[in-house]
């Protein structure tokens, strides 16, 4: 549909605070009101409404915050448990648990990427993963996925959305749980996620299809991480 509206505001409501097109409340495609728990995160999703050109298609591509909130209200809110199980799932093959063994110079730059994020989760969320070299399958212990399921369980309906979200676009739930715990920026996130395509890239040339792929992959990676940002600490359960 085309633009249909002429002003945005925030206002506060029942829950939170709520998104207004001229006066009336936002509504998810659902039908249930949008309602967020900061204001920050209110006015970005305005700002992105009133950003859409005059008489304009409105194109959901161009509104990330907006599909972030509608998905955690319309589907984590009644699949919360299934949502936390497909996040937390990567904790048995995450992206950074796989080396590679050649050539030198991306052995080290795995090392100098993946390395310390794995000793970050081990850390803050107790969980030791198992790295690999190659693509063969590596069993990681119990306590491990356990702790990475606690941290994911840990973040409220909203943040389930993005974490989600970002979990399956990096391959990494460790990469996504150092965004959310403001461990990674945006960039850092997509360089750790793309590092070995970024490395063939450098190496033998990029093409139109892979580099579209990418761009993609960067787009949906920093709306991630700025959702998780807007929500400050509403972001975990309380």
């Amino acid at each position: 549909m085309k633009r249909f509206y002429k002003d945005t505001a925030v206002d506060e409501g029942e829950g939170g605070l709520r998104v207004l097109l001229d006066g009336r409340p936002m509504r998810t495609p659902l039908r249930a009101t949008l309602v967020v728990p900061t204001r920050s995160l209110a006015e970005a999703i305005a700002v992105e409404w009133a950003g859409v050109p005059d008489k304009a298609e409105i194109n959901a591509a161009h509104l990330p915050l907006t599909r972030l909130a509608a998905t955690g209200i319309d589907r984590v809110v009644a699949r919360r448990v299934d949502v936390i199980a497909d996040t937390a799932k990567y904790a048995g093959s995450d992206l950074l648990c796989y080396r590679a063994t050649a050539p030198d110079s991306l052995v080290e730059l795995q090392d100098e990427l993946w390395k310390p994020l794995l000793d970050w989760a081990a850390e803050r969320h107790g969980a030791r993963l198992v790295t690999a070299d190659g693509i063969g399958f590596v069993e990681q212990t119990d306590e491990a996925k356990a702790r990475l399921h606690e941290a994911v369980s840990a973040h409220g309906d909203l943040a389930l959305s993005a974490l989600y979200n970002l979990t399956h676009t990096a391959g990494s739930v460790v990469i996504a749980l150092a965004v959310s715990d403001g461990r990674l920026d945006a960039a850092g996130a997509f360089a750790a996620a793309q590092m070995d395509e970024l490395y063939q890239v450098d190496r033998w040339g990029d093409d139109p299809l892979a580099e579209k792929h990418r761009e993609g992959v960067r787009k949906d990676i920093e709306a991630c991480a700025r959702f998780l940002a807007l929500l400050e600490n509403a972001r975990l359960r309380g």
